[in-house]
C-alpha cells in the first residue's frame, strides 16, 4: 500500500504536466489558428467573390490580382506590428501583448463582414478593405512571435522544436476551420445567395475563436523566462535597436529561412482556388475539399517533424522539406492539370506535407537565432519582413505569372527561386537545435 502511495504524488504531477502541455499548446496555437482563419477566409473570397463585391468594374481575373494586392497588405503592415509589439513583448511581457493582438485581430476581421460593397459606397469600400487589412496585419506582425515563445519558454529544453511548433500547428487549424466553414455556407446557399450576403458570415464567425482564445491565454501565466529576467533585471529597453546592431546576420538567416515555405504556402493553398476554379473550370468545392484534407494532415504532421528536429536537429529536417519543395512545383501542376479529381487532392496534400517538413522546425530555428532579451523583437522582425517578400506577394506574383506568361512553367520557376533563398539562409545558419536558450 506504502509504494501504491509513494507513485501517487508522480502520477498527479505527470496529469497536471500533460495539462498544463495541453492548455500552452491550445493558447499558443489559438493566435495563429485565428490569423490564418482570417487570411483563409479572405484568400479564398479574394479569389471567389471580392472582384465581384469590391472590383467589380474590371475583367474577372484582373479584379482578383486587385483583391490579392488588397491581401498583400495585410502582409506590408506586419513589420509596424512587428517594431511595435517586438518592443513591447521583450520590455513589457509575452502575455499582455498576446492578449492585445488576439484582440484586434478578431474585431478587424468581424468588420470585414460587415463592409458595404462597391455598390453601396463607391471607392470608399476597397479603401476600408485595405484600411482594415492594414491594421490587421498590425496585429498579426505582433502575434507569431509570442505564441512560439508562450509554449517554447514554458516548456523543457529538449522538446523546443514540438512545443515551438505547437504554434505552427494554428495555420492549418485556422484554413481547416476557415475552409469548412466557406464550403458549409456554398452548400446551404444558392451562389446568388452567396454573391450577396453569404461570403460575410464567415467573417462575423472569428468572433467566436477570439472569445475561446481570450478564455485560454487569460488562463496562462508569464513565461519563466521573461519572468526571471524582470527578476535579474536583464531586460533591454532598446531590444529592436539591438537587434539591427548587434544580430543583424541572425536576422538575415531567420527570415531568409521563411521565404521558401511561405510561397509554398501561397501556391497550395491559395492560388490553387483561382486555378481549380477559373482555369480548369472545375466545381469550388473540389478545390476546398482538397484544401481541408491538406490542412489536415498538415495539422497531424507539423508536431511530428518539430518533434524530429528535436532528434536529427533543425537544419536537416528543414533542408529535406525545401529540396522535396522544389520537385513538388513542378509535379504539383503535372496533377493540376490532369483535372482528375484524385490527382488534384493529392497534389495539395503533398504539397501541404512537404509544407510540415520545413513548418514543424520552422518555429524553434527562427526564435533560437535571438538571446532571450531579443527574443520577441528579433523573431517577431524575422516573421513579418519575410512574409513581405514571401507570402504577402506570392499569390499577386504567381497569378501575374500566370496570366503574363501563359504557363505555370514561370510559377513553378519563381516557387523553386524562393526555396533557395530558404536553403541558402539554412546553409549559412549554424545548428541551435541543442544550444541552450
Amino acid at each position: 500500500m506504502a509504494n501504491t502511495d509513494s507513485t501517487l504524488p508522480h502520477a498527479s504531477g505527470a496529469r497536471a504536466s500533460h495539462s498544463k502541455t495541453g492548455r500552452l499548446a491550445a493558447a499558443s496555437s489559438i493566435g495563429t489558428a485565428l490569423e490564418w482563419y482570417d487570411f483563409t477566409v479572405y484568400n479564398i473570397m479574394a479569389a471567389l467573390v471580392f472582384n465581384h463585391v469590391f472590383f467589380p468594374s474590371f475583367d474577372p481575373l484582373v479584379g482578383t490580382i486587385l483583391a490579392f494586392s488588397t491581401y498583400a497588405v495585410g502582409y506590408i503592415s506586419r513589420p509596424v506590428g512587428g517594431f511595435i509589439f517586438g518592443h513591447l513583448g521583450d520590455v513589457a511581457g509575452r502575455k499582455a501583448v498576446l492578449i492585445t493582438t488576439l484582440v484586434i485581430m478578431g474585431v478587424t476581421t468581424a468588420l470585414m463582414g460587415l463592409l458595404p460593397g462597391y455598390a453601396v459606397w463607391g471607392i470608399w469600400s476597397p479603401v476600408l478593405l485595405v484600411a482594415l487589412r492594414f491594421i490587421q496585419g498590425i496585429a498579426l506582425g505582433g502575434e507569431w512571435a509570442g505564441a512560439v515563445l508562450l509554449s517554447m519558454e514554458h516548456g523543457d529544453a529538449d522538446k523546443r522544436g514540438r512545443n515551438a511548433s505547437f504554434a505552427q500547428v494554428g495555420p492549418s487549424c485556422g484554413t481547416l476551420i476557415g475552409t469548412g466553414f466557406i464550403t458549409l455556407v456554398t452548400v446551404a446557399l444558392s451562389g446568388e445567395q452567396f454573391q450577396e450576403w453569404g461570403w460575410r458570415i464567415p467573417f462575423l464567425l472569428s468572433l467566436l475563436l477570439v472569445m475561446f482564445g481570450l478564455w485560454l491565454r487569460r488562463g496562462v501565466e508569464e513565461t519563466p523566462t521573461f519572468v526571471a529576467m524582470q527578476q535579474a533585471e536583464k531586460t533591454t529597453h532598446t531590444p529592436l535597436k539591438e537587434v539591427f546592431v548587434r544580430y543583424p546576420r541572425e536576422l538575415l538567416i531567420a527570415g531568409g529561412s521563411r521565404i521558401g515555405s511561405d510561397v509554398l504556402y501561397a501556391l497550395v493553398v491559395v492560388f490553387t482556388l483561382t486555378y481549380v476554379t477559373t482555369v480548369l473550370q472545375l466545381p469550388r468545392p473540389l478545390a476546398l475539399m482538397a484544401t481541408m484534407l491538406g490542412a489536415i494532415g498538415n495539422a497531424i504532421t507539423v508536431p511530428m517533424f518539430g518533434a524530429l528536429s528535436d532528434k536529427l536537429g533543425r537544419r536537416p529536417v528543414y533542408i529535406a522539406g525545401a529540396l522535396l519543395a522544389i520537385v513538388w512545383s513542378f509535379v504539383f501542376f503535372v496533377l493540376l492539370d490532369s483535372s482528375q479529381p484524385v490527382l488534384i487532392v493529392l497534389a495539395v496534400i503533398g504539397g501541404l506535407l512537404i509544407h510540415a517538413v520545413m513548418y514543424g522546425p520552422q518555429a524553434a530555428f527562427v526564435t533560437e537565432q535571438f538571446p532571450s532579451h531579443v527574443r520577441y523583437a528579433g523573431s517577431s522582425l524575422a516573421y513579418t519582413l519575410a512574409g513581405i517578400i514571401g507570402g504577402g506577394f506570392a499569390p499577386l506574383i504567381i497569378t501575374t505569372l500566370y496570366k503574363e506568361m501563359g504557363s505555370t512553367l514561370w510559377v513553378s520557376l519563381y516557387v523553386s527561386l524562393a526555396l533557395l533563398i530558404t536553403l541558402f539562409a539554412l546553409w549559412k545558419a549554424k545548428e541551435t537545435a541543442h544550444r541552450p536558450l
